[in-house]
């Protein structure tokens, strides 16, 4: 052992330390091995009796009991709802047969008797009961129902429409002022027209102040055509145009 630990050690010493080391080897392995196959062989000593239980199937469920409804329905009994003919009931099943019936009316009368009417003798067929011979003067059947006639005072109608009615029209006269200022354009007036065709009211609506003056002054010596609606005569409510220009004055 003193020569092992100096650092010019021949060797000579030999130690058994590898030898020792192999046995402990085998002996665990020994022992680990011996510990497995135990239980592979000794296979009688687990519990048998707990692997049976929990290895069985479970008994089958109880059978569900009755549903109350058909007991219910079994002992109650049944009431049979009293319809009344004369009303229109929805059927609650369908009939496997459908029994053809016969009106008692028409199997006591013959087919070419006429229906029965009431009224008076002489009366009017479909009349109502009560009534007289011959029927009322001005009654439902013998007078047309009157539809009241709606009167129109005044219609609106366009330029165009008015100027087609225009019998009698005046030139206006170009004031000096204005030409002399060499002003010229359009006057736009709103006019209210008769129904004999005379204008009744004008307003300005757009035009130079200048020639609004004479525009109005010519328009009011036009005349028109009575307009016609539902065969009689109406005021008619339009615009009327007048142009000024310097080359026609």
């Amino acid at each position: 052992m003193f020569e092992d630990s100096l650092i010019e050690s021949t060797n000579r010493i030999k130690t058994s330390r590898g030898k020792a080391t192999a046995m402990s080897f085998i002996i665990q392995i020994a022992i680990v091995s011996f510990l497995v196959l135990i239980p592979l062989i000794f296979v009688e000593a687990l519990p048998a009796k707990q692997m049976v239980t929990e290895l069985a199937a479970p008994p089958p469920p109880p059978p569900p009991p009755p549903p109350a409804s058909a007991a219910v329905a079994k002992a109650a009994p049944v009431v049979k709802e009293q319809l009344n003919p004369n009303e229109l009931h929805t059927p609650t099943q369908i009939p496997k047969q459908i029994v053809k019936t016969q009106e008692v009316a028409s199997a006591a009368a013959p087919s070419n008797a006429p229906p029965a009417m009431g009224g008076v003798v002489g009366g009017v067929p479909g009349g109502v009961a009560g009534g007289q011979v011959g029927g009322v003067l001005g009654g439902v059947l013998n007078s047309p129902v009157a539809v009241p006639k709606v009167q129109l005072k005044r219609v609106r109608v366009s330029q165009g429409v008015s100027q087609g009615l225009l019998t009698h029209k005046v030139d206006p006269q170009y004031p000096p002022l204005a030409k002399q200022a060499h002003i010229q354009g359009t006057v736009v007036l709103h006019a209210v027209i008769g129904k004999d065709g005379q204008v009744q009211g004008l307003q300005v609506v757009s035009g130079h102040p200048m020639l609004s003056a004479a525009a109005i002054s010519a328009v009011k010596q036009w005349r028109y055509k009575p307009y016609m609606l539902n065969g009689q005569p109406v005021e008619i409510d339009t615009n009327i145009t007048v142009n000024f220009t310097l080359a026609g004055a």
